[in-house]
């Protein structure tokens, strides 16, 4: 494998949701034009999509892509999660950034660890359940009169926007940052917690799970503060299920 190739193999694409084969193959073309190997796939909607002929020259890599059930498992070994979106009238819980800065951020961590890439289906875009599990997310800019892309357009311009200019790769940083499996164990322990203490029987929130997932992930904890955090969390929990520590009496709301 190439320096440059060594450079773009951190990161996955990661299509979620994809209703339509023949874009799951107009992805993976577009990968293998720029240089990138990894797959994931999330719930496709048709099995055989390991067959689309769009994939012109990137047989191999349609072929190996990585099958998975949810986005918590498609993006457990990545540090860092990026999501795709047109935006349209949704209020977004995330930091937004342009395409071309994005990148450039995606470059920088790409280089030492695994970054996730996603992309939702063709109709819905990435639910909010899944964008829930992003660190923040780009949008491409696209006019207002049609703001909604073709999926393996999409694909094939993010890709070329992290290929456009090689000279703005950027140093490694030296902290290893968290994976989101491990921000994932974070994030149910402290839902653990919160129930056990009491605080959602005072204070009921309906999309606390997407809310405790987004506040974990604005941390950007390095991998060593997440084993301590983590360690900390399951000391309080075993205090609360232990009945040692009183349940609290006025929880403050909670702001996403």
């Amino acid at each position: 494998m190439s320096p440059a190739s060594n450079k773009l193999d951190g990161l996955r694409v990661v299509l979620v949701a994809a209703r339509n084969p023949l874009n799951i193959g107009a992805a993976a073309r577009a990968m293998s034009n720029f240089g990138f190997h990894h797959l994931r796939v999330v719930n496709p909607y048709d099995a055989a999509f390991r067959e689309a002929r769009s994939a012109v020259g990137a047989s191999e890599l349609l072929a190996n892509a990585e099958e998975y059930k949810t986005v918590a498992e498609a993006v457990a070994d990545c540090t860092v999660v990026v999501g795709t979106t047109a935006v349209r009238h949704r209020e977004l819980q995330h930091p937004l950034r342009r395409l071309e800065y994005g990148a450039r951020l995606i470059r920088k961590h790409q280089a030492s660890s695994r970054v996730a890439l996603l992309f939702g289906s063709e109709k819905f875009g990435l639910s909010n359940a899944a964008l829930s599990h992003c660190h923040w997310l780009i949008r491409i800019p696209t006019c207002e009169e049609n703001i909604s892309m073709n999926l393996g357009q999409a694909v094939a311009i993010c890709l070329y926007e992290l290929v456009r200019d090689a000279k703005a790769v950027q140093t490694a940083e030296k902290v290893k940052s968290a994976t989101a499996e491990e921000l994932e164990r974070i994030t149910t322990t402290l839902l653990e917690a919160m129930r056990a203490s009491g605080y959602l029987d005072r204070r009921p929130i309906a999309d606390v799970e997407e809310r405790m997932r987004r506040l974990v992930r604005r941390l950007n904890l390095p991998a060593r503060d997440a084993v301590v955090w983590l360690g900390i969390l399951r000391q309080i929990l075993w205090k609360l299920r232990s009945g040692k520590i009183p349940k609290t009496e006025d929880p403050r709301s909670l702001r996403s």
